[in-house]
């Protein structure tokens, strides 16, 4: 038996076509860019896995992201951003408002000020895209490959 793994990752915008152009994503349209998402996914993830997405993982309507989120492994939490108001729990997710501590580390979608992370504590957020964070560490799918990055990493690197 293969023990869980914890991954965090961010920022999918399933079915958002425009997301390729605003973010110079290396896909030809939506569809292409939904199909090799899933397929890193899951390459990483197993079914039996837990996956933190810290937001924004899918536009379009309940009907689509359900069959997305059907096609991905592992259990989901989502630390809901700013364009997942359509999803709910009833979808397949674990839904969070807000943030997510875990050890001394502050899940949040988007980035945290300075001066609103305790010394010692690390935030690790999505929401900027492929800019470099500030103040914590930038897990949104332009800055991992668009694979979903392994907690116990995260954990050995702070």
């Amino acid at each position: 038996m293969t023990r869980m793994k914890i991954w965090i990752t961010s920022d999918h915008h399933f079915f958002h076509g425009n997301i390729i152009k605003y973010c110079d994503r290396p896909f030809s349209n939506w569809e292409e860019m939904n199909n090799k998402m899933i397929e890193l996914w899951n390459n990483k993830v197993s079914k039996n896995d837990l996956v933190i997405h810290l937001g924004d993982f899918s536009f379009g309507d309940k009907n689509k992201i359900v069959s997305v989120r059907n096609k991905l492994n592992g259990t989901i939490i989502l630390v809901r951003g700013s364009h997942d108001w359509k999803i709910d729990s009833s979808m397949g997710f674990i839904i969070v408002e807000g943030r997510l501590l875990i050890h001394n580390l502050i899940l949040t979608h988007e980035p945290l000020e300075k001066e609103s992370i305790p010394e010692g504590f690390v935030n690790i957020h999505g929401h900027i895209h492929h800019r470099d964070s500030f103040n914590g560490i930038n897990l949104s799918v332009e800055k991992t490959n668009f694979e979903p990055v392994e907690l116990n990493s995260i954990l050995k690197t702070k």
